[in-house]
């Protein structure tokens, strides 16, 4: 039998309805399928900022460092004989592989971390045009990606950067304490050969070297007889107490009319130090300009120093300053010129609006002209 309601009580007020029974398991299933909806959104939004939050902490970082490089204090030399075992094992934390993906390809080389933040030196040719670069570190299994934080062609070097913090960095030599005759250990992953890198020793063959290789002009080399392959570009030239003296850059090689043995060159630490500071503060990316002069030029063939000037573009800092065909060059800035690569490489090593004085001989007389760089134009 149904039941009843007693009858409200006078003054009171009337009782609600009776809810209809399905009412509320209705709202409560819709409730439970809005919390639920709710937190697969918040979760789905969750995973994947994080994502994005990890990937982008996991960035190499695109600016330089201002950490001080090491450089060692200033010494008579070296002395002592190189142990090379000893000298190794001190430089293998500094000392990293790298490849890089470049066109379908993939450019292998090494590289030296310079800073505890996770600079890296190398050559610029080993990630010229590189989609992705990674390097992995002594003692580790898994590649790590870098930034390339610039380049500069015309000196063949480029800074990387990898993630954080610690890292065990190189040290320096004193530029002054270089000296032909130096024993030197030249440290490098060879032909990119599985395992720890390659040791090959030698010593300082010649000092200011310069070379002149496709499109490739370098100046104030170090020349040496230890063994570098490739895959060992990029990788540092370190003298008997582990100091970094060079960074190991090309080798002579034969061609039709010269032949080459144990002839290795390395970027020196005179050269590197401004260079990588420069590299520093252009960063992102960037490729360092080029300065030009705008002369055609052709080596002299009598024995005699200087270059030729076998023409002079229109418009161009040589034009503007008075220089004509058959000037021959014989100074930059007071230094010497032995040939068109080193003329080429001193003035690559240039500003766009340094001011330089070029010393010709003209008409049998030297002559002096201050001439003002510019951009080295594209193409």
């Amino acid at each position: 039998m149904a039941s009843v309601l007693p009858p409200p009580s006078p003054g009171s007020a009337p009782l609600p309805p009776t809810p209809p029974p399905a009412a509320r398991p209705r709202r409560s299933f819709l409730l439970v399928v809005v919390i639920g909806a709710v937190a697969w959104i918040a979760g789905l939004a969750g995973a994947v900022f994080g994502g994005q939050l990890s990937d982008w902490l996991d960035r190499p970082p695109s600016r330089g460092s201002d950490e001080p490089l090491r450089v060692a204090e200033p010494h008579d030399g070296v002395q002592t004989r190189l142990d090379v075992a000893a000298v190794a094992k001190y430089v293998a934390p500094t000392v990293v592989t790298i490849s890089a993906d470049v066109g379908g390809g993939t450019s292998l080389g090494t590289g030296v971390i310079i800073s505890s933040q996770g600079e890296i030196l190398t050559n610029a040719h080993v990630v010229e045009n590189a989609s992705e670069i990674r390097v992995r570190l002594s003692g580790e299994s898994e590649p790590r990606k870098v930034s390339l934080l610039a380049a500069d062609r015309g000196n063949d070097l480029a800074l990387l950067r990898m993630s954080g913090d610690g890292y065990e960095p190189a040290i320096f030599a004193d530029p002054d304490s270089v000296r032909i005759g130096d024993e030197v250990v030249a440290i490098g992953f060879a032909l990119g050969l599985d395992g720890e890198p390659s040791v090959t020793l030698g010593i300082v063959s010649a000092l200011d070297r310069t070379i002149g290789q496709g499109n490739i002009y370098l100046d104030g080399l170090i020349q040496t007889d230890a063994a570098i392959s490739s895959g060992n570009s990029g990788g540092p030239l370190v003298n008997a107490i582990g100091e970094v003296i060079g960074i190991n850059t090309a080798v002579a090689r034969d061609t039709a009319t010269t032949a080459a043995t144990n002839v290795s060159f390395a970027i020196s630490v005179t050269e590197a130090l401004p260079i990588i500071e420069a590299l520093r503060a252009q960063a992102d990316g960037a490729v360092r300009e080029e300065a030009y002069l705008g002369v055609g030029l052709a080596d002299r063939r009598d024995g005699g120093q200087g270059v030729i000037v076998t023409g002079v573009e229109a418009d161009t800092p040589a034009a503007t300053a008075g220089v004509v065909e058959g000037d021959l060059i014989v100074a930059v800035d007071g230094a010497a010129t032995d040939g068109s690569a080193g003329l080429i490489a001193a003035i690559r090593d240039q500003q766009a609006g340094d001011r330089v004085v070029v010393t010709i001989i003209r008409d049998g007389d030297p002559v002096d002209i201050s001439v003002t760089l510019t951009n080295r134009p594209d193409g």
